[in-house]
């Protein structure tokens, strides 16, 4: 179970988003495809932490607006089906992506944002930082941060280019979450989860996801792109995401530049 954290620290209604014209993220060849409905520019320094699994608040989204999310990436087998079903579906999503992965596959993490992806950060290795001291914690974020900007633009840096985090596990120390927004580093939770951890058939998780869908009607959703389960599912759930006239939102940071609604 993921324990709430760090829920003092963001001040009552203190919500700036900008929020990108209402255009299509990306054109998209197919008509009858789900799409992407709009982006959604994120000011991390005045809202820092978003995902009712984990914080008071999250992002604003209306009735039946999903934000699609995989973490631990990237990972060659199922990241191939992954994107081909997203791009099937012209639907942009955010990856998480592990730094120790990144640096292996390379290639892939600036495939990700070449098709228009948000490529965004979980730490070097996935440890548990609830559990480390804030500065053995920060160097662990810093260490994944510089991985994915070396494989992103070839220069390890610490300050990242998409300044959005998600914490391995939803597990922190407060002071952490105090260093991050300080920095402008955006942490995401979750608002609902397809609970890929655990063994299941892709029919199964599909199920048990929209179930849930259909409960919370909108949201920040977990998924976990290694999971070959996932991977399998993906294309029946984009559909009936459409079918069912969901809308899938694009997160960015508020300070990406943006051309009539579109992210660059």
């Amino acid at each position: 179970m993921t324990r709430k954290f760090g829920a003092g620290l963001c001040p009552a209604g203190a919500i700036l988003m900008t929020l990108a014209a209402a255009a299509t993220a990306a054109e998209c060849p197919r008509k009858d495809a789900l799409g992407t409905s709009r982006v959604l520019a994120v000011d991390a320094a005045t809202y820092p932490r978003v995902g009712l699994k984990s914080f008071p608040q999250t992002l604003p989204l209306e009735d039946r607006e999903v934000v699609l999310t995989f973490d631990d990436g990237p990972w060659p087998p199922t990241d191939q089906k992954i994107l081909a079903a997203l791009a099937q579906e012209c639907v942009r999503a955010t990856f998480f992506v592990i730094g120790r992965h990144a640096s292996e596959h390379p290639e892939l993490v600036r495939r990700m944002a070449a098709q228009g992806h948000t490529v965004a950060h979980h730490t070097w290795s996935h440890p548990n930082l609830k559990y480390k001291k804030a500065d053995a914690a920060i160097d662990e974020i810093d260490k994944g941060i510089a991985a994915v900007e070396m494989a992103l633009h070839g220069a390890a840096t610490t300050t990242p280019s998409m300044p959005f985090f998600r914490f391995p596990y939803f597990e922190a120390q407060p002071s952490t979450l105090e260093i991050l927004q300080k920095r402008g580093i955006a942490v995401f939770g979750a608002d609902l989860w397809a609970s890929d951890w655990n063994p299941m058939t892709a029919a199964q998780q599909l199920k048990l996801l929209t179930d849930r869908l259909q409960i919370a009607r909108k949201g920040i959703i977990l998924l976990h792109d290694p999971k070959a389960q996932t991977a399998a599912m993906l294309p029946a759930f984009l559909r009936y995401l459409r079918d069912n006239h969901y809308r899938v939102v694009h997160v960015i940071p508020a300070d990406a530049k943006t051309v009539s609604g579109k992210a660059h």
